[in-house]
């Protein structure tokens, strides 16, 4: 590894891996970084459990009170929605954001789309004036975890302070396991819609008939009519002008997928970076990302497959 060369203007993201294997290093790294960062002036985040939250007031002491906390399930349970937080929190103002998630009891799916969200943080918020050290607790984090902070910040933090990564990939050049893996095919009864541009309303009311009966709550029934709309105008607008949707559930979820066969994915991190205000074009995936627990997508052959998963509720 190289050392890092300093920055000078701070405005640009720094985002840094910190592993530590105590409670005491804990407080030994973030204290220090926490206090210098409110003598510069920045918004202080922190997001942790309850117990090292508490440690870090104490240690503190009255510069605990200009410090924002957030405990990991309301941050990063939905990574998608991680993702708009964290533009929200740091876009136009210099910030400083301690973060780690409780990593316990996330699914597989959870953990893989986490870290993923993890490494387009660096596109996402490139030109932010934010410093972000991202928490890697030694003891508890799992080893699958452990192997790509090294690989989605550039930045490693260890005893011999701030270093480059040299194992550090670009977002868009991260491959994760399965991301080039074949969809599973649908099972034999799911249902099938073809629609077209005149065909829209139709199919939003489709798609709200199947989700009530399959027994989808109603408060989620919204979320999945929009993200299926949006998808499927985007098919009209700027695919072939018409495509497919399928639908089944599975494992207490509900599975839309929408096919165009003249799509195509011009975009390297399609719907992880919110689109400017004034562009015209790349909400459709935003908002289905924001909306959905899950967005795969896969373009093969001429035909862009969108596949929207969403819980079925309580």
């Amino acid at each position: 590894m190289r050392p890092v060369r300093a920055r000078s203007d701070g405005e640009s993201l720094k985002h840094v891996a910190v592993p530590y294997d105590s409670d005491e290093r804990f407080l030994d790294l973030a204290v220090p970084r926490v206090r210098a960062a409110l003598d510069e002036g920045r918004r202080v985040l922190v997001i942790t459990g309850a117990a090292k939250l508490a440690q870090l007031r104490e240690a503190l002491g009255g510069d605990a009170e200009r410090v924002d906390s957030r405990v990991p399930a309301s941050w990063y349970d939905h990574p998608y929605r991680m993702l708009a937080a964290y533009h929200e929190y740091t876009r136009g103002r210099r910030t400083l954001v301690i973060g780690e998630p409780s990593w316990t009891g996330m699914s597989r799916r959870q953990v893989r789309e986490l870290i993923r969200c993890d490494s387009v943080i660096n596109a996402a918020l490139r030109a932010t004036a934010a410093i972000m050290l991202c928490l890697y607790d030694l003891r508890r984090v799992p080893e699958a975890v452990l192997h790509y902070g090294p690989v989605n910040h550039p930045v490693l933090l260890g005893s011999e302070g701030e270093m480059a990564s040299n194992r550090f990939v670009e977002p868009h050049e991260l491959v994760l396991h399965d991301d080039q893996a074949p969809l599973p095919e649908p099972p034999g009864d799911a249902g099938t819609f073809r629609f077209t541009a005149r065909e829209l309303k139709r199919l939003r009311h489709h798609v709200g008939d199947y989700a009530r009966s399959a027994g989808m709550d109603r408060n989620l029934i919204t979320s999945l009519v929009i993200s299926v709309s949006e998808i499927a105008a985007n098919s009209v607008e700027h695919g072939a002008g018409y495509g497919t949707i399928t639908m089944w559930t599975g494992d207490g979820e509900l599975v839309c997928e929408i096919a165009d066969p003249g799509g195509a994915l011009d975009d390297p991190l399609p719907g992880y970076i919110p689109p400017e205000p004034e562009s015209p074009r790349g909400y459709g995936l935003w908002i289905s990302r924001q909306l959905c627990d899950l967005v795969e997508l896969r373009a093969e052959d001429g035909l862009l497959r969108v596949r929207l998963h969403l819980g079925m509720g309580a």
